[in-house]
């Protein structure tokens, strides 16, 4: 194998550990420009994708013939209305109880593994907590594109239709965010919901939709974190979510600098499992080593830039529009 061959299967796999990463961040990223902290992001993405690979499981056993990329599609709904619906807990906690947002999210993380693993024994015959499927969702080559020259490799040969949703999402937000009356009355309201309240903007409204956003999204991000890693759901995403919130502040709530963070972090999570592709590494018994990276990465990233965050001013802090 050569390097250029070693190269575009890394990319490759970026790009699979990427797309989890970037579509969970730009949810986290909707949330706190609300003003909303959602640490409740790995629970969500746990909850979204039991909900999905159970979805996706059911229909392969009762359909066998069903069109993968129409079960994905359908999947993908899934995991959104579930991300929703979970995140729906945490928008009335911060939102209309007011309580302490990492406190909610935090017991929303505790609640999401426990309840999935419970009711996944309770469906399966034999009592496991695992939940298979048949992942084949990937696209091998994209008809004319795959053909161009090592680029077509790289982009449009052995990926998901979900690394392509995932860009789509990021163009969205970006239109959403800076070009949209909705994406700014949302920024207001992280920043100054008063001020935003004064001039008739509903705070707790915009605030319900920022989490719930986050929630569709996260939602999506534990499915394609399964579809890109795994041929069974286990009630487990790995941190993602946690590392999903790193690559938020690493981008500094912006989306295309949220891309930019995530594709770092794939790579770092892409060498960490083909490292014994690179030639002088493959004699070596470094996967828990190695496995590390991307956390590693993450802490020094974020104390590299620590100083030169900005956090949206009113994200975290319960906003009362009595005591205006």
């Amino acid at each position: 194998m050569n390097w250029l061959d070693i190269v575009i299967l890394m990319l490759n796999a970026m790009f699979l550990f990427t797309t989890p990463l970037l579509i969970t961040a730009i949810g986290g990223m909707f949330s706190e420009k609300s003003g909303v902290v959602n640490i409740a992001l790995e629970g969500i993405m746990i909850f979204g994708s039991f909900c999905s690979i159970l979805f996706i499981s059911t229909m392969q056993n009762a359909f066998p013939n069903i069109n993968p990329t129409l079960l994905l599609v359908l999947a993908i709904f899934v995991a959104v209305i579930a991300g929703v619906i979970l995140s729906t807990l945490l928008a009335f906690s911060a939102v209309n109880l007011k309580a302490n947002q990492v406190i909610g999210g935090t017991a929303i993380n505790l609640m999401a593994a426990p309840i999935v693993i419970f009711t996944a024994r309770m469906i399966n015959p034999n009592g496991v907590r695992t939940i298979q499927f048949s992942n084949n969702f990937n696209i091998s080559k994209v008809p004319l594109l795959g053909d161009i020259p090592i680029i077509g490799e790289i982009f449009f040969q052995n990926t998901t239709l979900l690394t392509y949703v995932s860009i789509f999402i990021v163009i969205l937000a970006v239109i959403i965010i800076y070009k949209t009356r909705f994406g700014l009355r949302l920024s207001s309201v992280g920043e100054h919901p008063g001020a935003a309240d004064s001039v008739g903007i509903n705070v707790y409204k915009m605030r319900w939709s920022g989490v719930l956003i986050s929630g569709a999204l996260a939602g999506l991000g534990g499915l394609a974190f399964t579809i890109a890693s795994s041929v069974s759901f286990e009630g487990r995403v790995d941190g993602y979510g946690f590392l999903a919130l790193a690559v938020m502040i690493f981008g500094q709530w912006k989306p295309l600098r949220i891309l930019l963070a995530s594709l770092f972090f794939g790579f770092m999570s892409a060498l960490a499992y083909k490292y014994q592709l690179i030639p002088g590494l493959e004699a070596f018994s470094l996967s828990y080593l190695i496995k590390s990276l991307p956390y590693v990465a993450t802490i020094v990233a974020l104390i590299m830039t620590s100083k030169k965050t900005r956090v949206p001013k009113a994200s975290g802090t319960p906003y009362d529009q009595g005591s205006r």
